[in-house]
């Protein structure tokens, strides 16, 4: 395993493989690596011969108020992580390499970027793009691997790749959960232990409205009633959005049928948490 921490290093070190006609998988992440990370990786090593795991804290897609200075860093752990599950490179850019000083430059996608999380959080796709955009140029990876724990930031990936043409496969993978249901996130690390009870019933809302909808509830506002209801048991546990939407538009649907994503934000104690589940009525599959 090499780790680099220059672009132009990694630019040329990719070249050749390139050159050669092999496939990259880019694995981006910012670090604090757990099983969901691990599941990516493994996907892209299946599908890949050389895969790239980028770990950066990409500072544009905090807000001023949000916790950039305390995302959790854990260079060393994440390293041995990457050389046990046999990553080919780390890439750890610099932060005054990745943003310099006359930096100018940003890429939007506008709507999708501006409901659900852009609400609250108006600047942080923006952000997201941004660096993926720069990590895609940079590692010339033929495919680009997320969970889908990140639903809306998977849907605005896809999106710009399709815009503006860009020559990479983006590839969602199923969200990794703990044995009790509750989705893997290094903000999770946030949560004392009555929090991380309350954080269970993020994903216990949306098994209800699962099984409301499997069980014919179409009503919108009948189904985000019960997840509100279940969401507010909690002693530490504050909404930020319920939302039903089309999947690929990420408009809110009148009533349930085809593609829907339904998707929450959910502050437990001081941390934000982000859950959701995929339903399609066109395959009963989630």
């Amino acid at each position: 395993m090499v780790i680099i921490e220059s672009i132009d290093k990694m630019k040329n070190e990719i070249t050749a493989y390139k050159e050669k006609g092999l496939s990259i998988g880019l694995v981006p992440t910012m670090g604090c690596l757990h099983a969901g990370h691990i599941s990516l990786i493994k996907k892209a090593i299946e599908e890949n011969d050389i895969v790239i795991v980028s770990i950066f804290v990409n500072p544009t897609q905090f807000g001023p108020n949000e916790d950039f200075d305390k995302y959790p860093r854990t260079r060393k752990k994440d390293l041995e992580i990457c050389r046990t599950n046999s990553c080919d490179f780390v890439l750890l850019p610099q932060s005054d390499e990745m943003y310099p000083e006359d930096f100018l430059t940003f890429v939007e996608v506008k709507s999708l970027g501006k409901v659900l999380c852009g609400i609250s959080r108006p600047t942080h796709f923006r952000g997201v793009t941004t660096i993926l955009t720069k990590l895609f140029n940079i590692t010339k990876a033929t495919r680009a691997y997320f969970g889908q724990k990140d639903a809306q930031q998977l849907i605005i990936v896809k999106k710009m790749v399709e815009d503006l043409n860009m020559d990479i496969e983006i590839i969602g993978c199923s969200t990794v959960r703990e044995n009790d249901g509750l989705a893997l996130s290094s903000r999770n690390t946030y949560l004392n232990d009555e929090e991380r009870k309350d954080g269970l019933l993020l994903y216990k809302s949306l098994t209800l409205a699962k099984n409301l909808i499997l069980n014919g509830e179409k009503n919108i506002e009948v189904i985000k009633k019960e997840m509100e209801n279940t969401i507010n048991s909690g002693k530490n546990t504050s909404i930020d959005y319920i939302e039903i939407v089309n999947s690929k538009t990420l408009k809110p649907v009148s009533k349930v049928e085809d593609n829907i994503l339904i998707a929450l934000a959910v502050k437990v104690g001081n941390t934000r948490l982000i859950d959701n589940i995929f339903i399609d009525l066109r395959e009963k599959a989630i």
